[in-house]
């Protein structure tokens, strides 16, 4: 896949089919939308290619405290689209100056004069421009004028798929990974750099790795316990991960460890791949580490009854 950072890195191509969008966490409406422009790309023997915003629009139109966690590193997004099929990407630098253009200059300048788009594919609620003032109708209108094609995914299609990243980051903050990878197609995860910890594990008998997110934007769900499975140098491992503040053996910062299952090593400065397959229980804080550790136990019979 081609990935250009700018508009004047672009360099446009034949019969391009082409959809707009942030799209962050690529999940099951996405893809339909995907899954059309690269088939239609490839009947006209053209370029399918999505044009994306980066950074994420409300980081830079609402700088201050802004809670906004992603589903998707950019990593991770170039990885998925680059799987799927895309051809190209044009992630356009989104600046405060870049949100003022007007949809009509949006239309004539990127998509006409830069991009020479073929067609264009949306669903039908999506917005663009400034204050999101364009949408399907203005696509339309200079369609007829400028001499490319509009398509539009309609709202059954859309609808039918019950998903928005919105929900999904809904469901992860309260430790429903179980419908968030529904909606997703696929298991949510992060990157996570193996760090020096409190090592309380070692004297559980759990050895943990501590891990920090490798993209500090990246949203980790709710405090609790997860069956997971680990990636460790291209293999993948089951394990179970801790997310909280330990309240039983203290108060600490927020932690994510995760106990990877039969697997021994140094680990300490690596990246682990970390993947939520299912909620057990959230954070309790126990009497004693007699009953912490009964816990942990039961966890662990938990997950590896689900081991496959």
């Amino acid at each position: 896949m081609d990935v250009f950072h700018s508009l004047e890195e672009y360099s446009a191509a034949a019969h391009t089919i082409a959809t707009i969008g942030t799209f962050d966490g690529l999940h099951v409406g996405h893809k339909a939308i995907l899954a059309r422009i690269i088939d239609e790309a490839k009947a006209r023997n053209g370029k399918s290619l999505l044009i994306s915003f980066h950074p994420h629009p409300r980081l830079v139109l609402f700088p201050d405290n802004n809670p906004l966690r992603l589903l998707h590193s950019l990593e991770e997004k170039i990885a998925m689209l680059d799987a799927m099929g895309l051809d190209r990407l044009l992630l356009v630098p989104f600046t405060k100056e870049f949100s003022r253009i007007s949809s009509k200059a949006f239309i004539q300048d990127v998509l006409v004069k830069t991009v020479e788009m073929e067609k264009i594919v949306i669903g039908y609620d999506h917005r663009f421009g400034k204050n999101r003032g364009g949408g399907i109708e203005e696509l339309r209108e200079y369609g007829q004028q400028c001499g490319y094609e509009v398509e539009e995914i309609p709202a059954q299609a859309i609808d039918d798929a019950n998903v928005s990243s919105t929900k999904i980051r809904s469901a992860l903050l309260e430790g429903d990974v179980t419908h968030a990878n529904k909606y997703l197609g696929y298991s949510y995860g992060f990157d996570g750099l193996v760090v020096h910890g409190e090592k309380q594990g070692r004297q559980l008998g759990y050895p943990t790795a501590n891990l920090n997110p490798v993209d500090e934007r990246k949203l980790i769900p709710a405090d609790g316990i997860y069956f997971v499975r680990v990636l460790v140098k291209d293999a993948w491992h089951f394990g179970m991960m801790s997310i909280g503040k330990k309240p039983t053996v203290g108060e600490f910062e927020r932690t994510r460890e995760v106990f990877i299952f039969d697997f021994s090593g140094d680990l300490y400065d690596s990246v682990l791949r970390v993947e939520f397959i299912e909620w057990i229980r959230g954070e309790l804080k126990f009497d004693s580490l007699e009953a912490l550790i009964a816990a942990i136990q039961g966890d662990e019979a938990f997950c590896r009854a689900r081991m496959s």
